[in-house]
């Protein structure tokens, strides 16, 4: 576990692509201590090289728009359901 300042930005996912990028393996997701921190399960010695993308990371706050296949999952379905149901 490394303890990094949390950037303004965050974006879990996205930091955890960029980390992995950057070949740092991370277990789990990151953790937001409450008092600025972020807390990633990382390996020791990958700290020094993950602080520098950290501090780097600008994060997305908008959620990506849902795709069709997002949608239908919503409400138990996937493509092939409504491809069944539509006779298609």
């Amino acid at each position: 576990m490394a303890t990094f300042t949390k950037p303004e930005n965050l974006n879990g996912t996205e930091l955890i692509n960029e980390l992995k990028i950057a070949g740092i393996a991370v277990e789990g997701l990151p953790i937001d201590d409450g008092e600025g921190n972020l807390i990633i399960n990382i390996n020791a010695k990958d700290e020094s090289k993950a602080k520098d993308i950290v501090k780097a990371h600008n994060g997305t706050v908008v959620a990506p728009e849902p795709t069709v296949a997002d949608k239908l999952a919503s409400v138990g379905l996937n493509l092939d359901d409504l491809k069944a149901a539509l006779g298609i």
